[in-house]
C-alpha cells in the first residue's frame, strides 16, 4: 500500500496538483455516476474517465476503479460480439474507434505507466486482475462467438480491443517481473486456468508462445509446489485433477506449448528429474513428474526416449536410494504408476523395453567396467517387468470382441508401437538369454493377440526365418501352442505369409534357405502326429502352395534350391492341382535334379537324394503326372550340357532334325546351317535322298570343331547313369497305383519313356513310328540310310540310350514302340560288320558293345525267342562277317514276326504281359546260321552248342 501511495518518481504518470475539495468532487462523481455540480448522469466514457482520474490521484481506490473498468471491458466485449454477429463479414480493423475504445486506450496507457513506474507494486495486482477478467470474459461469452479450435479463438479474441488490451497488460506485468519473481503472475495464470479451462486455453497458448522459457519453468515449479502441498497420496489414488487442481492446468498449458516448444519442455523436465534426485531436494519431484506424464501422453512422448537414455547405473542407484526407505504401500503405488505409464508409452517403446530387460537381467559373472548396478535395482526392475506383462495381458484379453456396430478397439500405445518391431523382438527372443527370452516370448504372444489377425503369422514367420537350431525352432511351436486357442487358421495364415515374403524378395538367399529348412523340419517333425501340433497343421497348408514353392527350385542360389527341395519332400503328396501347375512343378523339379546331379560330388549327395525323393513324390500325384515326369527326365538327360553328365556330347546333332542340338555353344561354332540355307531359299527340304545336306563346317570358319573332351570321369558317368536310371524306375513305379512286381515296370510308364526316347533321338521318325512297327525286308532299308545313320550317331554320342532301352524293355510290350530306333540301329550295325575287313570284332569295340546290347535289350523285351536272344554272347568270339550273319537272322525273324503289342497277353497271376513264342511257330529256320557258325568254330564254341538247341 505504501508503494502504491508513494510520490511518483520520474517514470510515474504526471499528476496535476488537486485540492481536497476537487478530490472529493471526483470521488462523489465516481460513486454516484453523475455530475456533482449539474446533477446529470455521466455517460459510460465520462464515468470511466472519472475513474481513471481518481485512480491517478487516489491509488487507494484501485480495487473499485479496476472493478469499474472490468464492467467497461465487459460492455465493450458484448458490443463487439453483437456487432460481429450482425455484420457479415465483421468490420475491418481500420474502422473509426468508438468512445469506449478510446477510453480503453486511455486505461491501457495509464495502467502501463503504473507498471513501468512501480513494477513490484503494480505488476502482481494488475496481472491477477487482467488474467482473471480474461478468464471471466472467455467463459461468459463462450457460447456466443461460435469459434471452433484454438486458432479461431485466438483470432476472435485478439481482434477485440478489450481482450487484446488485457493480454498486453498481463504481458507487460510478466515482462516486468520476469527477472525477479514472476511466480505471482504465473500463479494467477494457473488459478485462472483451473477455473475457466478450456475457454481460457487461448490465453495460455498466447502467453506461453510469448514467454516459453519462463512459462514452462515457472508453471512446472508452481505445479510442483501445489503437488507437494497436497501430499503424495495423489500417486496412490490417481485422482490428481481433484486433489491437485493446478496439476490439470499444468498439463493443459504444457500440452499447448508442446507442439512448438517441445525441446524446451523436454529439457526442463529432465532438469527437474535429475535435480529431484539430489540430496536436499523434495521427495515429491519424481512422483510429480510421473503423475504429470501419466496425465499427458504428449509430454510422455516428448521426454521418454531421452529419459531412458539418461538412466545410467549412477542414476538408477540414486533412485533406489531415494525410494527404498518408503513404506510398502507407497512403493506399490509407485510401481503401479510406472506400469500404467509404460503401457501408455509409444515414443521410444522398443528402447524402453530393451532398457527394462537389460536392467532386470541377473548379474553376469563377468562384470562390465564402470559403476556396478545395485542388486535392489535388478530386483525392482524384474518385478516391474513381471507386472508390466501382467497388465498388458489384462488389457489385451479384456478388450471386447470387435463388431460392426462398435468403433475401433481401444489402443494400447506400448503394444501399438511394438507392432513394427516384431522381427527385432523375435531375434532377441532367439538368443535364449536366461530369463530374457521367456519375457520376450510372453510379450510376443500378447502382441500377436493384440495385432490379430496379422500379428501372429508375422511373429511365427520371423521365428521360423531366424531360428538356427532345434532349440530355437521349438519356440515357434510353443508360440503356436499358446495362440492356437485364441486364433483360428493360424498355420494357414503363416504359410501364406511365408510364401508372400519369399516371392516378394524380402529375404536374402542365406536367410531364405534357413527359412525353408526350418519349415521342412517343422513339417517333418516326428512329434507332429498330434492334430493340434504346428507341424501337423503347417504341412497341409504349405502343400496348398506347392506351385509357388516349386519355383524356388529355380533359384540362382544352390542352398536355396536344396532347401526348397527338402521342404517339398517333407510335405504331403499334392492333391487337387491343375495340370498346368503340376507340370510347371515337374519342370522345376527335373531342372533341380540335374543341377543336384552335377553338384553331387560337392555336397555329399544329400541334395541329390532330396531331388530324387521330390520327383518320386510328384510322380505319385496322378498317372499323367508320372508320364510327364518321365518325359521331362528323358528329354532333359539327352539335351545340352546334361548329356555330358552321362558321357554324352553336348553338341548333339546339327540343324538337320536330330533334335538334340545344343544351344549353348560358342557363337562361332554354333552357326546354323538351317539359318544359312534360309538366306538363299524360301524353304529347306530335309526329305531323305541324295540332296540331303551334311553339315561339315562353316565357310570362313573352317571345318566343324571336334567336341570337347568329356568333363566327367568314367566313374562319375557310371554313377550318374545309375542314379538317373534309379530315379527313372522309381518314377515309373510311383506313377501307377498297382505296379507289377520288380524288376518289371508298368507298360504305360515304359511306353511314356519309349515315346520320349523316340522324340529325342529321331523326331523325324516319331510321327511315323506308330505306323512303322512292321519291319521291311533288309533290301528296303536302304531308303532310310540317312535316318539310320543319324540314329547311330545319337547312340554313339549318348551312352545313356542303351540303359534307357533296357528300362523300356522292362515294361513289356513298350519296346515295340521303339521299333524305329531298333531297326535303324540294327541296319547300321549290319552295314558296319558287312564292310569291316578286320579279322575279329575287337577292332570295333563300340559296334561290338552296341550289337550285344541291342540283341540283349530285344531279348529282354520279348521281341526275340530265348535261343535267338542269347546269340550276343558269341559276338566277342566271332569274325565280323559271322556277326553280320547272326544279326541278319535277327532281322529276318523280326521281319516275319513284327514286334507288335498284340503279340503280348496279360498274365493276371503274374501281374505282367508275356509273349508265347510257342504259338508263333518253330524258330529253327532262323537258327541255321547260328548252328553253322558254331560248327565252324567248334574248337572254341563247342561247349556252348548245347545252349542253342531249340
Amino acid at each position: 500500500m505504501a508503494a502504491l501511495c508513494d510520490p511518483p518518481g520520474a517514470g510515474s504518470p504526471p499528476r496535476t496538483p488537486i485540492s481536497p475539495q476537487d478530490l472529493s468532487h471526483e470521488l462523489k462523481a465516481f460513486l454516484t455516476g453523475s455530475d456533482p455540480t449539474l446533477g446529470t448522469p455521466l455517460s459510460p466514457p465520462d464515468h470511466a474517465r472519472c475513474a481513471l482520474r481518481l485512480l491517478r490521484r487516489l491509488p487507494a481506490a484501485r480495487h473499485a476503479v479496476l472493478q469499474h473498468l472490468a464492467g467497461l471491458f465487459d460492455d465493450h466485449v458484448s458490443s463487439h460480439l453483437r456487432l460481429r454477429s450482425e455484420l457479415h463479414p465483421p468490420p475491418p480493423p481500420s474502422s473509426p474507434p468508438s468512445a469506449l475504445t478510446e477510453v480503453i486506450h486511455e486505461a491501457q496507457r495509464l495502467l502501463l505507466a503504473f507498471i513501468k513506474a512501480k513494477p513490484n507494486a503494480w505488476a502482481p495486482l494488475l496481472a491477477a486482475w487482467a488474467v482473471e477478467l480474461l478468464g471471466q470474459l472467455s467463459s461468459k461469452y463462450s457460447s456466443r462467438h461460435g469459434a471452433r479450435g484454438l486458432n479461431e479463438l485466438l483470432q476472435l479474441w485478439m481482434s477485440c480491443e478489450s481482450t487484446r488490451t488485457l493480454m498486453e497488460i498481463y504481458a507487460q506485468c510478466l515482462a516486468a517481473l520476469i527477472a525477479t519473481c514472476p511466480d505471482a503472475c504465473v500463479d494467477a495464470l494457473l488459478d485462472t486456468s483451473v477455473q475457466h479451462s478450456p475457454h481460457f486455453d487461448w490465453v495460455v497458448a498466447h502467453i506461453g508462445g510469448s514467454f516459453p522459457g519462463t512459462i514452462i519453468s515457472r508453471v512446472l515449479s508452481c505445479g510442483l509446489k501445489d503437488f507437494c502441498a497436497h501430499g503424495d497420496a495423489v500417486v496412490a489414488t490417481g485422482a490428481a485433477d481433484k486433489r491437485v487442481p493446478k496439476l490439470a492446468s499444468v498439463v493443459g498449458i504444457l500440452g499447448h506449448l508442446a507442439s512448438r516448444h517441445g525441446a524446451s519442455i523436454k529439457q526442463e523436465l529432465l532438469r527437474m528429474f535429475h535435480e529431484g534426485l539430489s540430496p536436499g531436494q523434495h521427495k515429491g519431484t519424481v512422483p510429480f513428474l510421473l503423475q504429470l506424464a501419466l496425465m499427458s501422453p504428449p509430454l510422455l512422448g516428448t521426454v521418454a526416449a531421452e529419459l531412458v537414455e539418461s538412466l545410467k547405473p549412477a542414476v538408477l542407484n540414486q533412485l533406489h536410494q531415494r525410494f527404498s526407505p518408503l513404506p510398502r504401500d507407497e512403493l506399490d503405488a509407485t510401481v503401479s504408476l510406472l506400469v500404467r505409464l509404460i503401457c501408455q508409452t509409444s515414443c521410444g517403446a522398443f528402447r524402453t523395453l530393451q532398457f527394462l530387460l537389460d536392467t532386470a537381467m541377473p548379474a553376469s559373472v563377468i562384470t562390465p567396467p564402470g559403476l556396478a548396478l545395485h542388486d535392489g535395482v535388478r530386483e525392482a526392475c524384474d518385478r516391474l517387468v513381471a507386472l508390466l506383462l501382467l497388465q498388458l495381458q489384462k488389457l489385451v484379453h479384456n478388450r471386447p470382441a470387435p463388431s460392426l456396430s462398435d468403433g475401433p478397439q481401444r489402443c494400447i500405445p506400448f503394444l501399438e508401437a511394438l507392432r513394427g518391431r516384431v522381427g527385432e523382438l523375435c531375434i532377441e527372443t532367439l538368443r535364449l538369454e536366461r530369463k530374457r527370452y521367456l519375457w520376450l516370448h510372453q510379450l510376443l504372444g500378447l502382441l500377436a493377440v493384440y495385432a490379430a489377425p496379422h500379428g501372429a503369422p508375422e511373429a511365427l514367420f520371423h521365428l521360423l526365418a531366424a531360428a538356427k537350431g532345434q532349440e530355437e525352432l521349438a519356440l515357434a511351436a510353443q508360440l503356436h501352442a499358446v495362440l492356437a486357442a485364441s486364433l483360428a487358421d493360424l498355420p494357414a495364415a503363416t504359410a501364406a505369409l511365408c510364401v508372400r515374403q519369399i516371392h516378394a524378395g524380402a529375404l536374402p538367399a542365406p536367410q531364405l534357405a534357413r527359412l525353408l529348412r526350418n519349415l521342412a523340419a517343422v513339417a517333418a517333425d516326428e512329434g507332429a502326429d498330434e492334430a493340434a501340433s504346428l507341424g501337423a497343421q503347417l504341412a497341409p497348408a504349405l502343400a496348398s502352395h506347392l506351385p509357388e514353392l516349386a519355383r524356388l527350385l529355380l533359384h540362382p542360389a544352390p542352398d536355396a534350391c536344396e532347401a526348397a527341395a527338402l521342404l517339398l519332400c517333407s510335405l504331403p503328396p499334392p492333391r487337387g492341382l491343375r495340370p498346368a501347375q503340376l507340370h510347371a512343378a515337374l519342370r522345376a523339379a527335373v531342372h533341380h535334379f540335374f543341377l543336384a546331379l552335377r553338384r553331387a560330388g560337392c555336397d555329399g549327395g544329400s541334395g541329390l537324394c532330396n531331388a530324387c525323393k521330390l520327383l518320386e513324390k510328384l510322380s505319385s500325384g496322378s498317372p499323367s503326372a508320372g508320364r510327364a515326369a518321365l518325359q521331362l527326365l528323358v528329354e532333359g538327360a539327352l539335351r545340352g550340357r546334361n548329356a555330358q553328365l552321362f558321357g554324352g556330347d553336348a553338341a548333339g546333332e546339327g540343324g538337320g532334325g536330330g533334335g538334340g542340338g545344343c544351344n549353348e555353344c560358342d557363337a562361332a561354332s554354333a552357326a546354323s546351317l538351317l539359318a544359312t540355307n534360309r538366306r538363299f531359299t524360301a524353304a529347306v527340304d530335309f526329305s531323305a535322298g541324295v540332296w540331303s545336306v551334311f553339315h561339315a563346317g562353316v565357310i570362313g570358319h573352317g571345318l566343324k570343331m571336334e567336341s570337347d573332351p568329356p568333363s566327367c570321369s568314367q566313374d562319375e558317368v557310371n554313377r550318374n547313369i545309375y542314379v538317373f536310371i534309379n530315379v527313372l524306375l522309381r518314377c515309373c513305379r510311383a506313377a501307377e497305383p498297382n505296379p507289377p512286381p520288380p524288376p518289371c515296370i508298368s507298360p504305360d510308364a515304359a511306353k511314356a519313356v519309349a515315346s520320349a526316347l523316340v522324340d529325342s533321338v529321331c523326331p523325324a521318325a516319331a510321327a511315323a513310328a506308330g505306323g512303322e512297327l512292321c519291319w521291311p525286308p533288309e533290301e528296303q532299308a536302304r531308303s532310310t540310310v540317312e535316318r539310320d545313320l543319324r540314329i547311330l550317331r545319337r547312340f554313339k554320342q549318348q551312352p545313356l540310350l542303351f540303359p534307357l532301352l533296357r528300362v523300356v524293355a522292362m515294361g513289356r510290350p513298350a519296346l515295340c514302340y521303339c521299333s524305329v530306333l531298333l531297326r535303324g540301329l540294327l541296319a547300321t550295325l549290319m552295314a558296319h560288320w558287312d564292310a569291316c575287313r578286320h579279322a575279329d570284332t575287337a577292332s570295333s569295340p563300340w559296334h561290338l558293345h552296341a550289337s550285344c546290347a541291342l540283341v540283349a535289350c530285344m531279348a529282354e523285351g520279348s521281341l526275340l525267342p530265348p535261343v535267338l536272344g542269347e546269340v550276343q554272347e558269341l559276338f566277342p568270339c566271332l569274325a565280323p562277317f559271322e556277326v553280320r550273319l547272326l544279326l541278319l537272322s535277327v532281322w529276318e525273324y523280326l521281319r516275319e514276326h513284327s514286334p507288335l503289342p498284340q503279340r503280348f497277353s496279360f498274365q493276371p497271376h503274374r501281374g505282367m504281359f508275356q509273349r508265347d513264342f510257342a504259338r508263333e511257330g518253330d524258330p529253327a529256320k532262323y537258327l541255321v546260321p547260328l548252328h553253322s557258325v558254331l560248327h565252324r568254330n567248334v574248337e572254341r564254341l563247342g561247349l556252348l552248342a548245347g545252349r542253342f538247341r531249340t
